[in-house]
C-alpha cells in the first residue's frame, strides 16, 4: 500500500471518529422526542365515579372533599339553583374547570393548519351548552394576564411520556361543583389524558389562590364510543321562568345561612360538610370522631 493510500484511510477513519462524536453530541443536546398518543374520537364519560355528582347532584352545604377556603364557601353557601332560571343564565354554557364533573368532551376532533396539513391542535365539544374548547398544540404562548377571559379559558397542550398534558387559564369565574362552589379568573387547570385502548383516564389539577387552600384535584374516565355520532346541540330558547317574582329579583341565600340538611340527612357533623384542605387528609377522622360524640342523638329512624 502506497504512502499516500495510507495516509488517506487514515484521515477518513479520522473523519468518520470525529463524526460520530459529533452526531452523538447532537443526540444528547437535541430535544427529546415527543411520544404522541391519539386522543381523538368519540367518547362516552364513565358514571362508576362520583354518580350523584353527574345525575342528580350534590346537596346544599355537601362541601364535602373540596379544598375550598372561607372566600369560596360563603360564595357557595349564598348560592341559589334558581340563579340559573334567569333568562341571561339560561343560555351559560358549563365552565372548563367543571365540565369533566358532567359529561366531559364528547367529540375530541383534530385541528389541521388548512394548508401543510400539519396538527396544530384538538377540538373539544360536547358538554351542557355546546361548552366547546380548543387545545393548541403548536407552541404558542398564553396571552397576556390581561386578555379575555371566557368559559372555556385559553388552552395549550403538550405530550409527557406519552401523556396528553392541557394546561389551561383565562378562566371566568366559574362552579366546579352544582351547589355553588366555584373558583376565581386567577385560576389554573391542569388536565392528564392517559388513553390505554379504548379508555381514557383524566387526571384535573386546578390551582385557585384566591378560592382555595390548596389545589384541588379531580378524576374521571372515557370510553371510546364510535357509534355516539355526537350531534351539534340543542338550540337555547330562554324562557320566562321566574314569573311570580319581581323584575330584578336575585336568587340567593343571605349571608349567615347554614345549610345543615345535608349532614343532618346523613349523620355527618356540620364542621364536616363545610370542605377545606383538612377535611381531605386520613387524620381528619380523628377529628370527625370528636365532633362525632358531640353530636346529639338522632332520631329513631333515621
Amino acid at each position: 500500500m502506497t504512502m499516500n493510500r495510507r495516509v488517506r484511510l487514515i484521515g477518513l477513519s479520522v473523519v468518520l471518529a470525529l463524526g460520530l462524536v459529533a452526531a452523538q453530541l447532537a443526540a444528547q443536546n437535541a430535544p427529546p422526542v415527543q411520544q404522541r398518543v391519539d386522543i381523538s374520537g368519540d367518547w362516552q364519560v364513565v358514571t362508576h365515579e362520583d354518580q350523584p355528582n353527574y345525575a342528580p347532584g350534590p346537596e346544599l352545604g355537601d362541601y364535602a372533599g373540596l379544598p375550598i377556603n372561607e372566600h369560596s364557601r360563603q360564595k357557595a353557601v349564598s348560592w341559589d339553583a334558581s340563579s340559573l332560571s334567569q333568562p341571561e343564565r339560561q343560555t351559560q354554557t358549563h365552565p372548563a374547570q367543571y365540565i369533566g364533573n358532567n359529561r366531559g368532551p364528547a367529540r375530541i376532533s383534530k385541528i389541521l393548519e388548512p394548508v401543510t396539513q400539519r396538527h396544530i391542535g384538538y377540538g373539544l365539544a360536547g358538554g351542557f351548552g355546546r361548552a366547546d374548547r380548543i387545545v393548541w398544540i403548536d407552541g404558542r404562548p398564553h396571552p397576556s394576564e390581561f386578555s379575555e377571559h371566557t368559559w372555556s379559558g385559553f388552552s395549550t397542550g403538550t405530550w409527557e411520556d406519552g401523556v396528553f398534558v392541557i394546561t389551561t387559564t383565562h378562566l371566568k369565574t366559574g362552579f366546579i361543583r352544582r351547589n355553588g362552589a366555584y373558583t376565581s379568573p386567577y385560576a389554573k387547570m391542569v388536565e392528564h389524558y392517559f388513553r390505554v385502548g379504548n379508555d381514557i383516564t383524566v387526571f384535573v389539577w386546578i390551582d385557585d389562590p384566591m378560592t382555595q387552600e390548596e389545589p384541588m384535584i379531580r378524576t374521571y374516565m372515557l370510553r371510546w364510543n364510535p357509534a355516539g355520532n355526537t350531534a351539534t346541540g340543542n338550540i337555547f330558547e330562554p324562557v320566562d321562568e321566574l314569573g311570580d317574582k319581581p323584575l330584578g329579583w336575585v336568587p340567593h341565600w343571605p349571608l349567615g345561612t347554614r345549610h345543615t340538611e345535608f349532614g343532618e340527612r346523613f349523620g355527618i357533623p356540620f364542621e364536616a360538610t363545610l370542605g377545606g384542605a383538612a377535611t381531605l387528609y386520613p387524620e381528619y377522622q380523628l377529628k370527625l370522631q370528636e365532633l362525632l360524640k358531640q353530636q346529639p342523638p338522632r332520631p329513631a329512624g333515621r
